[in-house]
């Protein structure tokens, strides 16, 4: 194995342009105290593995003080640590050392709502009504005969209502749980003090900044505030198009990002930003553009199934609404928001996953092998595109989702705003197994308290020991895959097809990057003939007979480097 720290990784401006991201949900991912969350220390202990696995970058969802209703994505301080989870010294040692393996630190942003337990708010409720207090939220009168009926008809996306009544008949705006209530971003201290947060974390060496729901921020307050009908959050992103709807991607959010672009370019190099905007690939651009936050996900790539011609539209389209912006690409498989690709792939075709979900994964019967499979050949594929590839703690063990959590253990708010309908984010957040055996199969201490979720009891053989040094496990075929990627990878940013439509149809995608690496992806079942070239790395066997069905293959014109 060769060396995996900071000498192979880019740096300068542009090092984020073709990084290999790695996300870590901090409650999930390693307990250092031993009750039962993951925290900050355990983060660090765990740097030199993903220093071996060879990542760029890592992402860290919210570490801040949080009453946990929405998964530390209600923040009661932007500028601390939550004490369950660590301090800012243990912080400012985290950043110190992924620094010194040359892992550059990105870190969550959510501006478009605090907890209800953040001191702002807190003054907002013993304030009066129409006090500067209440005007850094959205606050409203109802509409009826007593104020008792909503300002306005619009759904929460979690669910029911996005408004909720106070003691002194008053409503507040909240686009996820009622924990959760919306800032007003037309307010200038609520600018500032963002602003200010912004300084604060990358003063101290925080290197970009992940700003979750970055469509949300504006809205068309204006009275009367329009109704928009019977909607649902994904009715809702399906019709959104100009930047005129009340609450969803309005074109005024982008006076913000440019303000924060002003921010970043402070420092040398410049701070990153990447937007988690659900809005249609015209719409990204905006988000991604130099002068705003610099990069935007691309969740068309995530929600493509497995299919070799829509995927290839998709990839096409997103090259181009990433060079239109000035950007690089994004592609990801796996998040703290959805399913794991492992299982995604292991489902049938146009399968209902919020029925599989409440099913506890027993209905339709999930094919976990053919699943693996295909979820190793997807991520040689995501990883040979040109652009920034985002990863999801627990992929590289190739995880699937838990979906056998039982009622009484689910813990986000999706499952009580949806009247049990909607199961939830959970089965993606289980904490990960790092050993074999053990009471949390090494995610805490031998004598600590059970994680924060339950682990299922297979968890063990899919563990980072388990897998550690076997030549076919999922975590080798990453730290290999991510070695060759920091190879061959330059800084020319293209692709060219070698398969046409007629080959893509029958379910193979062959492209070839600068400097003759070529990446063949079988979507298929029957094996297909593969061109010359010395391999590099495979997903799955070869038969020797050419390229089987559900795998990729990188292959090197001439010598391989590597």
């Amino acid at each position: 194995m060769t060396d995996t720290t900071a000498p192979h990784r880019q740096d300068g401006p542009d090092w984020w342009r073709q990084a290999a991201v790695y996300q870590i949900y901090p409650r999930s991912f390693a307990d250092s105290d031993g009750d039962g969350l993951g925290d900050i220390r355990g983060i660090t202990s765990r740097l030199p593995y993903l220093a071996e696995l060879g990542v760029d970058a890592v992402w860290l969802s919210p570490f801040y003080p949080s009453a946990l209703a929405d998964g530390g994505y209600d923040v009661a301080d932007y500028r601390d640590v939550d004490p369950r989870l660590g301090t800012l010294d243990d912080f400012d040692e985290m950043v110190a050392e992924a620094h010194r393996f040359g892992i550059k630190v990105i870190i969550d942003i959510v501006p478009n709502h605090t907890s209800n337990d953040h001191e702002w708010f807190q003054a907002a409720l013993r304030a009066e009504p129409g006090s500067p207090e209440r005007d850094r939220y959205i606050f409203r009168q109802g509409r009826g005969e007593n104020g008792e009926l909503p300002p306005a008809d619009w759904e929460s996306a979690f669910g029911g209502p996005a408004w909720s009544r106070l003691p002194d008949g008053w409503w507040y705006m909240h686009l996820f749980a009622p924990e959760q209530p919306d800032l007003n971003w037309e307010n200038p201290e609520v600018r500032a003090d963002f602003r200010k947060t912004l300084r604060f974390w990358s003063d101290r060496g925080v290197d970009g900044y992940r700003i979750d729901v970055a469509n949300a921020l504006m809205k068309d307050l204006d009275e009367p505030l329009r109704d928009m009908g019977p909607r649902s959050y994904d009715e809702q992103m399906a019709e959104i198009e100009d930047g005129t709807h009340p609450f969803w991607d309005r074109d005024e959010v982008h006076e913000i990002y440019r303000e924060w672009r002003e921010v970043f370019n402070e420092y040398d190099p410049p701070r990153v930003g990447i937007a988690e905007a659900w809005v249609k690939r015209h719409r990204l651009v905006l988000y991604a553009r130099p002068e705003g936050l610099g990069q935007a996900f691309n969740f068309e790539y995530l929600k493509t199934g497995w299919d070799a011609r829509e995927l290839r539209s998709v990839i096409d389209e997103s090259l181009r609404t990433a060079q239109d912006a000035g950007a690089s690409a994004t592609w990801v498989l796996s998040n703290h928001d959805v399913i794991r690709h492992a299982s995604r792939f292991a489902l049938p075709e146009g399968a209902d996953t919020d029925e599989w979900l409440l099913s506890g994964g027993t209905r339709p019967e999930a094919d976990a092998e053919r699943g693996l499979r295909r979820a190793r050949a997807a991520t040689m594929l995501e990883l040979a595109l040109p652009g920034s590839a985002y990863m999801y703690q627990g992929e590289e063990l190739g995880l699937p989702e838990v979906a056998s959590l039982t009622e009484d253990e689910l813990q986000d708010p999706v499952w009580e705003r949806s009247s049990h309908t909607r199961k939830g984010r959970d089965g993606c957040r289980v904490p990960l197994p790092w050993t074999r055996t053990g009471p949390s199969f090494g995610f805490g201490t031998e004598d600590g308290e059970s994680p924060w979720l339950p682990q299922p009891a297979y968890f063990g053989e899919l563990s980072a020991e388990a897998q550690e040094g076997e030549e076919d496990s999922t975590l080798e075929l990453y730290r290999e895959a991510l070695r060759l990627r920091h190879k061959l990878v330059g800084t020319d940013e293209s692709l060219t097809w070698l398969s046409d439509e007629e080959t893509a149809s029958d379910g193979v995608l062959h492209f070839v990057r600068p400097d003759g690496w070529h990446c063949l992806t079988n979507f298929g079942t029957e094996t297909r003939p593969l061109p010359e070239g010395e391999v590099l790395l495979s997903s799955g066997p070869l038969n020797g007979e050419g390229l089987p069905g559900e795998t990729t293959v990188w292959l090197r014109d001439g010598a391989a480097d590597g």
